[in-house]
């Protein structure tokens, strides 16, 4: 075995010891594919407000410009599908990813205990940094590129054993490792996620207006959310589920074993949302995704919700 290949199997073995369920590796270079869908998406104005979007272009395509002779980008998959998912009986809804202790603090702790393992046992002199959802990282694009799924009509990444509820993260590093080919798309002739959104936010396959999108409406923007969308956000009050929840390749998904994951108390009567106070918000979500959207945020999607329910 090559000492190429021994670094590529312990980068394997780490992720296993650390409970991620997959891990994948690309090589470093410029996304040559990528770069023309994501400036027509730009430029039709797809990523709504969100102007971070539009920033660092090329880092978001070349790893390269975020670490200094970056020569693999590792892929990981966490799972996040909660034990118990449904929440009809539950007054407004809740994306299933913000149940728990938010995410970014959670993978965050992991990655740094693997570039640590990667410096102690493969080379202490390796250089790179840890992502999760916090940089201009093409997560998806370099998630497929490494084989760890496709991605799917409404832009999730998809993987065959478990589907799409999960968390991404990458490590980009000046480490020489084998590369993992990307594999086939699975979605067929399948329209499920597009014919399923109420604000029809996936007006092509494998295209979505993030402007039209509920977990946009509900968390990134910052403004009132346009009455267009009165009636259409189905008791949504923190992201969205709806094109994942209907996705065949879904009922693959199993509960996941973080313990930091486990649902906290977000089990609240339609009543009890609406009747929230700010001192209450700031203790329940204190390290919690939901905390994004700031107290004010929060109720406005409460509100806008109460008074335009569907149907």
């Amino acid at each position: 075995m090559t000492l190429r290949e021994q670094h590529t199997a312990s980068i394997h073995r780490f992720a296993k010891e650390l409970g991620f369920d997959f891990c994948g590796i690309s090589k470093a270079e410029f996304l040559e594919d990528e770069a023309p869908r994501l400036e027509k998406w730009l430029n039709q104005g797809m990523h709504g407000k969100m102007g971070y979007m539009a920033n660092h272009f090329d880092k978001r395509l070349d790893p390269t410009k975020l670490v200094d002779g970056a020569k693999s980008v590792i892929s990981l998959i966490y799972n996040h599908y909660p034990a118990e998912p449904s929440q009809e009986q539950m007054g407004y809804k809740i994306a299933k990813y913000a149940y728990g202790e938010d995410y970014h603090f959670v993978i965050k702790d992991k990655l740094k205990e693997f570039f640590s393992l990667i410096q102690e046992e493969i080379d202490a002199d390796v250089s790179g940094r840890v992502f999760v959802d916090s940089a201009p990282v093409h997560e998806r694009a370099w998630a497929a590129k490494s084989g760890l799924g496709w991605i799917g009509k409404n832009s999730l990444l998809l993987n065959r054993s478990m589907g799409s509820f999960f968390f991404l993260a990458e490590i980009i590093l000046d480490l020489d490792l084998i590369p993992d080919g990307p594999i086939k798309d699975y979605c067929g002739t399948c329209t499920k996620c597009m014919d399923a959104c109420p604000t029809d936010a996936i007006p092509e396959a494998y295209v979505v207006d993030a402007s039209k999108c509920i977990s946009y409406l509900t968390i990134e923007l910052k403004d009132e959310i346009p009455e267009e969308f009165s009636g259409k956000m189905e008791d949504w009050i923190f992201g969205c589920d709806i094109c994942q929840d209907v996705c065949p390749w879904n009922r693959f998904s199993k509960s996941h074993h973080e313990s930091r994951f486990d649902r906290r108390d977000i089990e609240k009567s339609k009543e009890q949302w609406e009747e929230l106070t700010e001192e209450t918000f700031r203790v329940i979500f204190k390290n919690s995704a939901i905390k994004r959207t700031k107290y004010f945020g929060l109720m406005r999607n409460i509100l806008f919700a109460k008074k335009n329910p569907a149907g």
